[in-house]
């Protein structure tokens, strides 16, 4: 005799998941636009540059993930400096 389950209860059992796939790309977008005015400070204190356009080179997602920006100048229309956000924690890479 087969197990019958209602849509109801099915309902239920899919409905947790469904709203951490949804909520997932939202607090990833949350943490880039986190990282976005970190970015901007490391480029200004330790890059010698006034941050203009912030673009997001890399987005790494997991236990470790991590956001590459590229910070455009306004000092020159070419110049720009790359940083490398993990967590809170960013890093001039060049």
């Amino acid at each position: 005799m087969p197990i019958h389950i209602s849509p109801r209860l099915r309902l239920t059992a899919l409905l947790p998941s469904l709203v951490l796939f949804a909520v997932g790309p939202a607090m990833a977008a949350a943490n880039v636009s986190a990282a976005q005015s970190e970015a901007k400070e490391i480029a200004k204190s330790m890059g010698n540059c006034t941050p203009a356009k912030v673009e997001v080179l890399r987005y790494t997602v997991g236990r470790e993930g991590a956001t590459t920006f590229k910070v455009g100048c306004t000092e020159d229309k070419d110049a720009f400096v790359v940083v490398q956000c993990r967590s809170r924690i960013c890093t001039l890479l060049r």
